[in-house]
């Protein structure tokens, strides 16, 4: 069963940003948030949507958007918040997780 999880957050920017893709893609407004091995400082984060969450993963809601992390990966982003930022250099989801011990110039992949 997923639980409500407060060591994970989605910034209200983000969650906006989830529910207009959600939306225009007539998808369920959650977005899956998981770490694989790779990138170029160790571990890579990646997205996508889900349709539920499973069993087991750990689940924060903002706005009525879910954020869903499994069990593996929360341990590497256990106090993490995701946030959408728009910049000049473009428009990116974006994790800051405490932690991370080093990151890469583009912010996808970290080490611990």
């Amino acid at each position: 069963m997923a639980t409500l999880a407060p060591e994970i957050a989605l910034t209200p920017a983000a969650a906006a940003r989830v529910a207009a893709i959600a939306a225009k893609q007539g998808r369920a407004a959650i977005l899956r948030l998981s770490v694989e091995g790779g990138g170029c400082s160790g571990f890579q984060y990646k997205f996508g949507f889900a349709d539920a969450p499973d069993s087991g993963d750990a689940v924060a809601e903002t706005d009525g958007v879910r954020l869903v992390v499994d069990d593996v990966s929360l341990d590497l982003v256990r106090g993490c918040a995701v946030d959408y930022v728009e910049s000049l250099g473009g428009a990116s989801f974006q994790v800051s997780n405490p932690n991370a011990a080093s990151g890469c110039g583009c912010g996808t992949s970290f080490a611990v």
